[in-house]
């Protein structure tokens, strides 16, 4: 977690637990009093500062309902423009659909529609950046979304943090019906005219990324698919990559309106919490997931 993250996460915990404290103290004591039957005139001041406590107390129940039980079965498409002069030959724009942070548990959730949402997009390609499942029950679920995903355009993956505890050996990204699982390599696709190379690698080895690049020829239009953001600038600094795609930040694991991210277990913090961003002649973005998967 960045320095600065931490002291605004503190800070912020430390006013949600006064915040709830003064609620409680409040609420026990106006319980207490009714039980005792006493009758205690308070001022107009307290009275006030007693409802807005409750009021905000109620906010913030609110607050983490809409999070736990409407947020994760909302779905968003946002769609980006990015220019490429290494895009050779292509007759029309390429349309890549990525899709990152689907934390599938062993109850249906937005994967059971995503498929359909996306054919709807007409992509050239589908590229999926990590994360996906909490428990190991619903890899089956995983893979028959990757699976009906590959029949729609061909589908790319790399494997997120949360993927790494299951051994490589486990077809989680359902290789065996089309999908292709980079992981320190790169493969050439040729898309509405152009051929554009995508490389990735498992956060397992980051190292695996320069070697994913160096794959692709000099010159070549090249994506690179990792679920941090966090290389970001070493990146951008190679002069040769068109367009990275990451995950993880989820829009901020904890985020509240108009501040955006509390949290991101980025190293560079709130710098690139999602959405499109520019470095240098890159461009980046950092998708903010679909499922829900904690501090992951």
């Amino acid at each position: 977690m960045h320095a600065s993250e931490k002291i605004v996460v503190l800070t912020f915990l430390a006013c949600v637990a006064l915040l709830y404290a003064a609620a409680g103290g409040m609420l026990l004591g106006s319980i207490w009093r009714k039980v005792r039957k006493r009758t205690v005139r308070h001022s107009r001041k307290f009275l006030w500062l007693r409802r807005v406590v409750y009021l905000l107390a109620a906010g913030g129940l609110i607050c983490m309902a809409y999070g736990r039980f409407v947020e994760p079965r909302r779905l968003e498409v946002t769609h980006v423009r990015v220019a490429s002069s290494r895009l050779v030959g292509a007759t029309r724009p390429v349309r890549i659909v990525q899709i990152s942070d689907v934390h599938c548990e062993p109850y249906a959730g937005l994967e059971e529609t995503l498929p359909d949402v996306i054919a709807g997009l007409s992509p050239d390609v589908i590229c999926f950046t990590g994360d996906a499942v909490n428990d190991g029950g619903a890899i089956w679920r995983f893979r028959r979304l990757m699976a009906r995903l590959a029949k729609i355009a061909p589908t790319l993956a790399v494997r997120g943090n949360w993927d790494t505890g299951y051994k490589p050996a486990v077809d989680l990204m359902a290789t065996r019906e089309g999908v292709v699982e980079l992981d320190g390599n790169a493969v050439k696709l040729n898309l509405a005219g152009a051929d554009v190379w995508f490389a990735g690698a498992s956060p397992r080895r980051q190292s695996h990324i320069w070697r994913a690049l160096d794959a692709a020829p000099s010159g070549a239009c090249k994506v690179l698919l990792y679920h941090y953001p966090d290389p970001i600038l070493e990146v951008a600094a190679r002069g040769d990559v068109d367009l990275q795609l990451s995950g993880h930040i989820h829009g901020g694991q904890v985020a509240l309106p108009f501040y955006g991210a509390l949290v991101t277990m980025s190293g560079h913090g709130k710098r690139y919490e999602a959405g499109l961003y520019r470095v240098g002649a890159m461009a980046v973005y950092v998708n903010r997931g679909i499922g829900m998967g904690g501090f992951g």
